[in-house]
């Protein structure tokens, strides 16, 4: 199980979800990806794209400076 790091800080919605969008092909399955971002849309965006991709929101971290750390189960 491999960890990858996708930061999106200063991108506003939808571009967080686009780029998780795009770089979720490439993760194998049991990785974890954690997306780092600062929109204040973030956390909600990436859950409901888990939900439809039937993958899973592990944790949710505030980082501080609006900054949200949430790692997604592949």
């Amino acid at each position: 199980m491999a960890v990858q790091v996708l930061d999106v800080k200063g991108l506003k919605c939808p571009q967080p979800v686009l780029k998780l969008a795009a770089k979720a092909p490439g993760i194998p399955a049991g990785d974890i990806l954690e997306v780092l971002g600062d929109c204040p849309s973030l956390e909600k965006d990436i859950k409901t794209w888990c939900d439809r991709m039937k993958k899973t929101v592990i944790e949710v971290v505030d980082e501080g400076n609006n900054v949200k750390k949430i790692k997604i189960q592949f």
